[in-house]
């Protein structure tokens, strides 16, 4: 049987020249590669506080991708569109600026991943050239083959093949096909080869008097490494405190190795470039700084240099880098290296777009189910921890009120629910919008809309408070309620200024509030043994309140509508009383009073439901309580109200009741007997801590 060896590619310039003009190749530095990545992407327009903007897909694709950030990656793609078209941004870093635990970081590690993937695509590929035949020359002793030390794009070896511009151009065209369009669009990108690269070039013109055909043989096409650990294409310099930082982790430095095989100690070659940082993405990658001005100061004027000028700088020898450079900051180092004035041009230099927490509850779900961990729980005794239906909920809340700044125009409360698309009573999203201008206003950055408050981290260790606690273990269950108690003491431990932590732990008092009518809805569902109970009769009210001056409706009060969901012709019974003790609840006292509140819901109605017709008013938590209040307050099993009858089951009717409702709220509204038992014990109480 005859065996097949594999073909051996074509590692000549000529070749990779060749798929670049049939489209399988590309040349484009690092910005435009990045745009094109995001902008290939489906891009909608969404409503963000009150404000049309841009959701690019890319961000919101995977197990684990970015929530919110809107104004941040709409900032971030701006940025980068502007650098690819020429814009003043290619000299600059994008600096993302903020507090910790805020997404910063997350951020820019997930547009690596996604560069690296956007780059592992054959079309999207980076490739370099390294020198072979070398020690024929005898010049370098035994090294035989040396590659690009800065990853060049060939096309930027072909630029410069000629020993004049207008000589490498005629090049391009004549040898390799290209029109002159095409040549002068290359040439857009252009840059000059690197020491290295310059030197060896010059050393094979020598050795070959000038024979470009001979020359080209000792030239090979390579793609570079995608190799996240080695730092190659994307890579991560996390500053280090001040006595182990140095230059020599960005730029590299003298290598002794090399010195022993190459004769003449002029050669930039002897200079190990790829030790720094930088060296591996300077062919169209992205350099992350984590806490850029955590650096020494020699170490952030070294940045300087590279921002402004694009290159690597050594001993007088220059390497040309074509790197999207994006940092962090926290804002307390920033602040710190703002003060000082001297340090004025490395700010210059830098896009600064101020990182804010999410301030959107809803969002917050699949930030909150990051923090609790995708992994089953288990007790110090290896037995499955339960997650109750509210834990995400309560936590979710807690973290976005104390990152909600206090104002004039709005409660908290409102603020949390326009922020998240809600309704908030006769509040619009047009006061949120005016709020947060107002606050954007504010010199200090911490005060902000969404710049301080508990972050991601914070969350995360109230998570691992309420997992190790000694309840939870021996209850087997993540029962809601405690998260407030775990976050209370991550504000206690880890909330230095008096003013910040005042605040956190009145936010948290609120997040109990919010909780606490949660749990009367679901108290509700678990009476009536149905999980959407309290929706069905908040949406008979609002129903009831359209239909009650209908035209149609008969002396037996029966208005028929029409289901906006499904088109089905309904019939519902106007119950004036329902109506009234509703009402009564919202602290309605006036016919006038009543009649402006019934307005306001037919008229969110009509919004609304001509866009979502799905729509149920569960978002307006006074009315979603005030028809949970008329039900469980009334004649329940003879004890006056539910919360009598489960908290006094000497009677088998009551017991009978709290049975149902255990077993209603274990197959059908994901509780175990645990949260399920230490829920109707919350539930009775009626009141919560502090």
């Amino acid at each position: 049987m005859a065996t097949t060896r594999s073909r051996k590619p074509d590692l000549s310039l000529k070749a990779h020249l060749t798929a670049v003009k049939q489209g399988k190749r590309c040349f484009e530095n690092a910005f435009q590669a990045v745009a094109r990545m995001i902008l290939a992407q489906p891009i909608n327009k969404v409503v963000v506080n009150g404000r049309s903007t841009y959701d690019f897909e890319i961000f919101r694709t995977g197990g684990k991708h970015a929530i919110g950030m809107y104004d941040e990656i709409n900032s971030f793609v701006s940025f980068v569109k502007d650098a690819a078209e020429g814009g003043s941004s290619k000299e600059m870093a994008y600096v993302l600026v903020g507090e910790p635990g805020n997404g910063k970081t997350f951020f820019v590690e997930y547009l690596c991943a996604k560069y690296r993937d956007f780059l592992s695509l054959p079309e999207n590929r980076k490739y370099t050239f390294r020198f072979a035949g070398m020690d024929e020359l005898g010049s370098y002793g035994k090294i035989s083959t040396i590659e690009s030390q800065t990853y060049e794009d060939p096309l930027i070896l072909a630029m410069n093949l000629g020993e004049t511009k207008s000589e490498s151009m005629e090049l391009l065209a004549k040898n390799y096909g290209f029109k002159d369009a095409q040549v002068e669009e290359f040439y857009e990108n252009y840059r000059p080869l690197g020491a290295c690269s310059a030197y060896m070039l010059d050393d094979l013109r020598k050795f070959t008097d000038g024979h470009l055909e001979d020359v080209l043989k000792h030239i090979e096409i390579i793609p570079v490494p995608l190799t996240e650990s080695l730092g190659t294409v994307t890579g991560k310099y996390a500053a280090k405190d001040k006595i182990t930082s140095s230059a020599v982790d960005l730029l590299g430095e003298e290598s002794i190795q090399r010195l022993l095989h190459i004769t003449d100690t002029n050669n930039p070659y002897r200079f190990d470039l790829r030790r720094g940082a930088l060296a591996r993405v300077a062919g169209g990658g992205i350099h992350f700084s984590d806490e850029i001005y955590k650096n020494k100061k020699d170490l952030v004027q070294v940045y300087l240099g590279v921002i402004q000028n694009r290159l690597i700088e050594t001993d007088g020898y220059k390497w040309p880098i074509d790197t999207l450079i994006i940092a962090t900051s926290n804002n307390a180092e920033f602040n710190r290296f703002l003060a000082e004035k001297e340090e004025a041009p490395i700010i210059d230099r830098c896009r600064i777009c101020y990182f804010s927490h999410n301030t959107n509850y809803l969002m917050q779900k699949d930030l909150t189910n990051y923090a609790i961990g995708s992994e089953t729980k288990t007790t110090l005794t290896g037995q499955d921890l339960h997650q109750d239906p509210n834990l995400n909920y309560a936590a979710s809340v807690a973290v976005v009120l104390s990152r909600l700044p206090r104002s004039e125009k709005l409660t908290p409360i409102e603020t949390m629910k326009l922020a998240a698309g809600e309704v908030a009573g006769e509040k619009s999203i047009k006061t949120l919008a005016e709020v947060i201008d107002i606050l954007n206003q504010e010199p200090d950055i911490t005060k902000r809309f969404g710049q301080k408050g508990l972050g991601h981290r914070n969350l995360g260790r109230a998570v691992q408070l309420l997992v190790e606690g000694t309840e939870t273990n021996e209850g087997q269950c993540m029962f809601a309620y405690d998260i407030f108690h775990a976050v209370e003491r991550v504000i206690l431990d880890y909330v230095s200024d008096n003013n910040d932590r005042a605040k956190y732990l009145d936010d948290l008092k609120l997040a109990k509030t919010l909780y606490r009518e949660r749990i009367m809805t679901e108290m509700f569902n678990a009476y009536m043994d149905e999980p959407q109970a309290i929706r069905k009769d908040v949406m008979n009210y609002v129903n009831m309140i359209i239909g009650i001056d209908a035209e149609n409706l008969g002396p037996d009060k029966m208005w028929k509508y029409r289901d906006p969901q499904n088109g089905e012709l309904k019939a519902l019974k106007i119950d004036q009383r329902f109506i009234q003790s509703v009402e009564e609840r919202l602290g309605l006292k006036t016919e006038e009073q009543r009649e402006t509140f019934r307005t306001s819901i037919r008229k969110i109605y009509g919004q609304k439901i001509s866009v979502n017709a799905s729509y149920d008013f569960m978002d307006n938590l006074e009315l979603v309580k005030a028809v949970t209040d008329v039900r469980l307050k009334s004649d329940i099993a003879g004890s006056g109200s539910l919360v009598g009858a489960l908290a006094n089951r000497t009677n088998e009717e009551n017991q009978k009741l709290y049975d149902r409702m255990i077993d209603t709220m274990l197959n059908q509204l994901g509780y175990c007997k645990t949260c399920a038992q230490k829920t109707i014990e919350y539930f009775c109480t009626q009141e919560d801590e502090g």
